[in-house]
């Protein structure tokens, strides 16, 4: 064998051993990149934000992992969220909002679903929030099936999802990818598009980092990521975890609940704010909050008068929302194709829970004046 051939030979046996270390993907060890203007990666892998995706998602340098104290139900998706700033670039801490991020921010958040019949999760998409030039920008990437790669697809297929839980419980169902427009349907607040979930509220709490736990502000400030950060801790809101009682009363648990699940639309200046309902935690105001109000937009309710009932969580049409699956009547509208049923239970308990001797009956319409 000559010396060339040999060579060869080592680099092709070097290069496969390579491959096998990286599971034989485009993901590697170069930074992120800082992309602010289309055209943008038509792989996942050109952002460079992991360095690997097998066993699990692992981050790039400067790319933090976090968690939502309450967040959005997806289905009962696992999400793995991440954050990346282009160096010497950082938020600016808000208490109520979302933090005031920088041109180059992304935002990443990867969906998953047991995997049927072995071990293991399989990754459907992974959706990016890009802080571009012009703005926010959504952008959905939809895993192969071999886990190696997500690819761009502004408008994406469904995708059948199944798993068995190890109770017995089987899930069996079709789950939707919102494409690029319907991203501004949660994101959109006065027709501009902004991050819905990390708020200082939402972001205080205790993260396991790989180098230990730690407070998220806390990190965020000590990675450059954060900007303003009040140094007493007693001054950061914290939101409740809706499925921990420890973290606050019924009332917090719910409306956080509330305010990550619904709020995104019924807001002032959000997709909803029309029907006049407000559903964030700082709202105080029952009359606001749908307590013996009536809907003022069209739509199958099923005969029921109020959007919130109190003591009768049957007679709301909040309950009678989000038990449902049927389009034009479930609610959240997008991302959800089955029932929270531990979620839907909470807002039972909650409204069972609310004061009041009942609504009284709404008055009936004016009779239309005749020639006016």
């Amino acid at each position: 064998m000559s010396f060339r051939a040999g060579r060869a030979i080592s680099l092709a046996f070097v290069g496969a051993l390579l491959c096998a270390l990286l599971a034989c993907s485009r993901f590697g060890h170069r930074d992120v990149r800082a992309i602010v203007e289309g055209p943008y990666p038509k792989k996942l892998s050109e952002w460079r934000l992991f360095t690997a995706v097998s066993p699990a998602l692992r981050p790039n340098r400067g790319v933090l992992p976090y968690d939502l104290n309450t967040p959005l139900f997806s289905d009962y998706a696992s999400k793995y969220r991440f954050v990346w700033m282009p160096a010497g670039a950082a938020a600016r801490y808000r208490g109520e909002g979302v933090f005031e991020f920088p041109v180059g921010t992304i935002l990443a958040k990867s969906f998953a679903f047991p995997a049927d019949g072995r071990p293991g999760e399989r990754l459907i998409e992974t959706r990016l929030l890009v802080h571009t030039k012009g703005g926010w920008v959504g952008l959905p990437y939809v895993w192969d099936d071999q886990q190696k790669d997500a690819t761009l697809q502004m408008v994406p297929d469904p995708v059948t999802v199944r798993w068995t839980e190890a109770s017995g419980r089987r899930h069996d169902f079709t789950y939707s990818i919102p494409n690029a427009n319907e991203c501004h349907e949660c994101h959109d607040r006065e027709r501009v598009m902004l991050p819905i979930g990390p708020r200082a509220a939402n972001l205080n709490k205790t993260f396991l980092y790989p180098d230990g736990a730690a407070n998220q502000l806390e990190r965020w400030r000590a990675a450059g990521y954060l900007e303003g950060l009040p140094e007493n801790a007693a001054e950061r809101p914290r939101s409740a975890r809706w499925d921990d009682p420890a973290s606050g009363t019924l009332d917090q648990r719910a409306r956080a609940y509330l305010e990550n699940n619904c709020a995104h639309c019924h807001q002032p200046g959000g997709q909803a704010g029309y029907t006049g309902v407000d559903f964030r935690a700082s709202q105080k105001d029952l009359a606001r909050l749908g307590v013996c109000k009536t809907p003022n937009s069209a739509g199958n309710v099923a005969g029921l008068l109020y959007d919130l009932a109190p003591g009768r969580p049957d007679a709301s049409i909040l309950i009678y929302r989000v038990t449902s699956v049927a389009p034009k009547i479930a609610m959240p509208q997008l991302g959800r194709a089955v029932v929270h049923r531990e979620g839907v239970e909470l807002l039972r308990q909650w409204i069972a829970s609310l004061p009041g001797a009942g609504c009284r009956a709404p008055s009936a319409p004016a009779a239309a004046v005749p020639g006016s």
